[in-house]
C-alpha cells in the first residue's frame, strides 16, 4: 500500500487548479535507473495507462506504473514546505542505502 499525505493532495490541487495544462491528468511518480546508488525517483503530470496504480482523492489523482509500484510497495508520498526547500519527498522503507546527495538509492534484492 502506497499512502498520499494531505499535504501532497493538497499541493497536487494547487497545482492542477494553476496550470490549466495538468488538468485531467495525474501526477506520475516512477522508479528509473541513475544516480549514484543505482536507482532515482521521477515524477511527472501524464494520462493514466493501462496497468497504472491510481490513487484518487479530493479530485486528484497520483498513478504509479506496474514496475514502479513493486519498489514503491509501502512508501509514504508527502509535500513538505520548510527552510530547506520545498516538493514532494517519498520514504521509502524499502530503501538500503541512499546517495549523500538525496537523489538516488539503493534496495535490497529482497524488498523486489
Amino acid at each position: 500500500m502506497i499512502t498520499v499525505t494531505d499535504s501532497a493532495i493538497r499541493q497536487l490541487r494547487s497545482l492542477v487548479a494553476d496550470n490549466a495544462g495538468y488538468r485531467g491528468k495525474g501526477l506520475r511518480i516512477f522508479v528509473e535507473t541513475g544516480g549514484c546508488a543505482g536507482m532515482q525517483y521521477g515524477m511527472q503530470f501524464d494520462h493514466a495507462k493501462e496497468g497504472d496504480l491510481h490513487i484518487q482523492r479530493e479530485g486528484v489523482e497520483v498513478l504509479i506504473d506496474e514496475y514502479s509500484s513493486e519498489f514503491l510497495k509501502d512508501a509514504t508520498i508527502d509535500f513538505t514546505d520548510g527552510l530547506t526547500g520545498a516538493g514532494f519527498k517519498i520514504t521509502n522503507p524499502n530503501v538500503t542505502r541512499s546517495c549523500g546527495c538525496g537523489s538516488s538509492f539503493e534496495m535490497s534484492r529482497e524488498s523486489r
